[in-house]
């Protein structure tokens, strides 16, 4: 009977998939790459093709190039919100649901909605008007990519506030990047088609500039390949040749390492398509009595990130970490274990106890890798 119910419920899931709408995603360096252009372009060639398409939320920045290519198109007039005394504009996720077009494009994918909307985050209006069977062309840039936050604050010294975790990105059919070399980009900035006049000397200066703009193109490359390979090896090759991974990444109460230990996991996970746990081991110096209350709102931080990026949270007790590891390791089946390096505190508790050769042994002898995470 249970059998039954089961397989019951799996081909509920697939008629759910079934009907669910197309996503597509274009992925770009920074802004004024020409995203919101290339989506609007399509948006023309897919009317003149017969297809219903709409514009659910476009945003072209007053830029005339893009401006340009609204018209002839059909747009869902946003929606009026009153937020502290200022008349505000959001996507109607509602009106869109109801007008049920094929195809809706929908900028800002990273877009945090103004308090009171139904969802928090445009990505889950996103989803929402998927599940309702809408196909769905959308854009983000690559700082916006959660698993990157730290990588991204590294190189531009500037930290990301809106950020799409990364299995949103995973669940898009198909992933466009929008390529430009750092020299197109930057005379298109200088001609003022990204930003206006008053502004485009501090952003030479800060965000735009040759060696940043650089790492970020090689990190949307990187991205877009990735996301490849994912669907060649999970929708391409036969089941049976994938290694089914499961990750365990080890943290601790410290804000930055826990944080560094997240991201890096949920890019390995989201990489291999597997599932993925973040393990934390409360010790008896750890006790919720002993722990100072800015390290118990970091640990809250820390299981809210890693949920929001589709881990499981373990929770355990134990005066050992080694052994509370190798417990998990056993019994959850892990294939990789991900610990920061080795000047965090983490390792330092690991490497002072004496059970640290098991946990080695334990983890050879059973193939299991471990990553130290820089």
């Amino acid at each position: 009977m249970e059998e039954q119910k089961k397989s019951a419920e799996q081909f509920l899931e697939l008629i759910k998939k079934s009907r669910r709408g197309k996503f597509k995603v274009y992925i770009g360096m920074s802004a004024g790459v020409g995203k919101s252009y290339r989506m609007l372009q399509e948006a023309h060639s897919l009317l003149k093709s017969g297809i219903d398409v709409k514009i659910g939320y476009i945003e072209t920045h007053n830029r005339k190039e893009t401006h340009d290519l609204l018209e002839g198109l059909p747009i869902i007039p946003r929606r009026k919100i009153y937020y502290k005394g200022k008349e505000l504009e959001e996507m109607d996720v509602q009106a869109i649901i109801s007008l049920r077009p094929e195809v809706v494009i929908v900028d800002e994918l990273a877009h945090t909605n103004v308090e009171g909307s139904k969802n928090e985050k445009r990505w889950q209006d996103v989803f929402e008007i998927l599940d309702a069977g809408i196909n769905v062309i959308s854009a983000i840039n690559i700082q916006h990519i959660e698993s990157l936050n730290e990588e991204i604050k590294n190189i531009t010294n500037i930290e990301v506030k809106e950020r799409v975790p990364d299995n949103v990105l995973a669940q898009a059919d198909e992933v466009v990047n929008i390529d430009l070399t750092s020299d197109e980009l930057i005379t298109r900035l200088k001609e003022g088609k990204i930003y206006s006049s008053d502004k485009i000397v501090t952003a030479l200066s800060n965000f735009f500039q040759e060696d940043n703009i650089l790492q970020l193109r090689e990190l949307a490359l990187r991205e877009v390949a990735s996301q490849v390979n994912r669907k060649v090896e999970t929708e391409i090759i036969k089941p049976h040749t994938i290694k089914h991974e499961r990750f365990l990444a080890c943290i601790s109460s410290n804000e930055k390492t826990a944080k560094t230990v997240i991201r890096k996991s949920a890019r390995l996970a989201n990489y291999y398509h597997s599932k993925w746990y973040v393990l934390y081991v409360q010790t008896p110096a750890e006790d919720a009595n002993k722990i100072p209350l800015d390290k118990q709102r970091h640990l809250i931080n820390h299981f809210k990130l890693a949920t929001e990026l589709g881990a499981e949270i373990i929770k355990v007790q134990d005066k050992s970490i080694t052994s509370a590891i190798l417990q998990q390791v056993e019994e959850r089946k892990i294939t990789t274990v991900c610990v920061g390096r080795p000047h965090f505190n983490l390792w330092k508790i690991i490497l002072s106890t004496n059970t640290f050769n098991t946990l080695l042994k334990k983890l050879s002898t059973n193939s299991i890798d471990l990553i130290i995470l820089s």
